[in-house]
């Protein structure tokens, strides 16, 4: 069974685009689109690895991954923070419970790269991706 990216993110084109490139990975994709979606859609999917904004309006990805890190079914999934703000941010991204920083805009190797070392092994690549 494929295992699951919970993918958050606020601007729709970005998250459409991120989904797609998860996916033609061979991973399922849940999709937030803030934090409390976030919060919610981690408790009800129960993802394998979560991909997530930092600057996000209503509740940013800091809070969210707090939050999400209280849960005691969810404590050890990896989340990794795509931001604008890069690897700059990186030690306080570790600080509230990120596993790793990439920085947008992401491409499909980066997320493969991610995927590969958070969820263990390469999927089928599909045609196009180098």
């Amino acid at each position: 069974m494929p295992k699951t990216v919970l993918i958050v993110e606020d601007h729709s084109d970005i998250r459409i685009l991120t989904k797609y490139i998860v996916e033609s990975f061979g991973y399922n994709v849940i999709e937030a689109k803030d934090g409390f979606e976030a919060v919610k859609e981690a408790k009800d999917g129960h993802p394998d690895l979560i991909l997530m904004d930092i600057a996000m309006p209503q509740l940013n990805g800091i809070t969210a991954a707090t939050l999400i890190r209280g849960e005691d079914e969810l404590g050890d999934v990896p989340i990794v923070a795509v931001t604008a703000y890069g690897k700059l941010y990186l030690n306080e991204a570790e600080a509230y419970g990120f596993d790793d920083v990439i920085e947008k805009p992401v491409g499909p190797d980066e997320i493969l790269d991610v995927l590969t070392r958070f969820l263990g092994s390469k999927t089928a690549r599909s045609a196009g991706h180098s």
